[in-house]
């Protein structure tokens, strides 16, 4: 008996720091709670039309300032400079729509996060590790490509291929730049055991100088700046077997600023956040790698491999296997231009499960289709 008012009041602190500068949030009983007190002076809740719900928060205490390496760092709020030689808006055909992210109208100097549904058991993070063929937790399906660059960007087609499973297995649709261990990538990403369901999301995925790999906003390192991006929420649109087809733009510049196409800015593509320098020490100036196209992998992907990209073969083309187009890199100038087809290496690690084709170089960039359906035996 003694002890319930030290708990009422234990109770009503952590009640106070929701309501704090904002309106009180309100989690269900399958939601990370912990994940809601930590890190959140909540501003303000919005649920989205999906279904989402994400909380606004004080730019200046988002989760990335925790990081030991980021103490008293500055949030630079848009990039220094832009690399040239991209022109976004008349590079998209009539035949593929603009896919959307969630577009989240959180107050000016706070950002999105969102609420992750709480999992039944712990999810391990994987490190992707796509510089190998040999990779004995998942397959691909992709272009690898080994030179110096500055950045790159890369058109994505979102399909949402069926992933029932919740032992910790993902297919992606990703782009990605490493130098050895440390890299930054993003893409579409369907992940039942992180997300809580089967579609198709955006994430953001880094390996820092200590080889820890984080998603999202879950650990401290990416700085967001845009008020308005859902990172981990769900991607609008997702293209269909001989049906519509979507893309987004995927792009990586120095200082490892991450931003999605968008015909609405003048430079043609959306800041929406950065990974600072001072979190690398092989990656701090350039990279040495590039990855774009579909991976899976988890404790079973390799095992008994889920569907990639639209879960067909890439023989199968446009409208029916998943794309990846309009392929740059940045050189040393600031510059986009064509990756060097010689060094680069298109191919899958399980031709029985998933393949590419239609590998090449236009005016546009490198492109491949890629993926399959899995669930095949050597």
């Amino acid at each position: 008996m003694e002890g319930k008012p030290a708990i009422g009041i234990t109770l009503f602190l952590s009640y106070l720091v929701l309501v704090i500068n904002g309106d009180p949030a309100e989690p269900n009983q399958d939601e990370n709670i912990g994940s809601i007190l930590i890190h959140r002076y909540v501003n303000k809740t919005i649920q989205a039309e999906d279904g989402d719900v994400y909380d606004c928060i004080d730019i200046n205490r988002q989760p990335a300032l925790n990081h030991p390496l980021l103490k008293g760092h500055i949030i630079q709020m848009k990039p220094s400079s832009y690399p040239s030689g991209l022109d976004i808006q008349s590079e998209l055909p009539p035949n593929i729509s603009q896919a959307q992210l969630p577009n989240i109208e959180c107050p000016g100097g706070t950002i999105p996060i969102l609420r992750k549904i709480k999992v039944h058991k712990e999810v391990t993070m994987p490190l992707l590790n796509i510089g190998t063929m040999d990779d004995k937790q998942g397959e691909k399906a992709a272009i690898r490509y080994w030179d110096d660059n500055h950045g790159t960007r890369a058109a994505i087609n979102i399909f949402e291929p069926l992933m029932t499973r919740t032992n910790g297995d993902l297919s992606a649709s990703w782009a990605q730049i490493n130098n050895g261990l440390e890299a930054i990538g993003a893409g579409s990403m369907i992940w039942p055991s992180y997300s809580g369901d089967n579609f198709a999301r955006l994430h953001v995925h880094w390996v820092d100088s200590a080889n820890k790999p984080c998603y999202d906003l879950d650990c401290p390192g990416f700085v967001q700046v845009d008020p308005n991006a859902g990172i981990g929420g769900r991607m609008q649109s997702v293209s269909t077997y001989n049906g519509p087809q979507y893309q987004y733009d995927v792009i990586f510049f120095q200082d490892w600023w991450f931003a999605v196409g968008d015909k609405n800015v003048p430079v043609g593509y959306r800041p929406i956040g950065y990974w600072p320098s001072s979190l690398f020490s092989a990656m701090k100036d350039k990279a040495h790698f590039c990855f774009w196209g579909g991976l899976v992998r988890g404790p079973t992907a390799s095992t008994d491999p889920p569907l990639m990209g639209s879960g067909h073969f890439a023989a199968e083309g446009f409208g029916k296997a998943a794309f990846v187009r309009d392929i740059k890199v940045v050189d040393g100038s600031n510059k986009f231009v064509n990756p060097n087809a010689g060094k680069a290496r298109p191919g899958s690690s399980r031709q029985q499960c998933y393949t590419v084709d239609g590998f090449g170089v236009n005016d546009g960039g490198m492109h491949t289709f890629y993926g399959g359906p899995g669930h095949c035996r050597d």
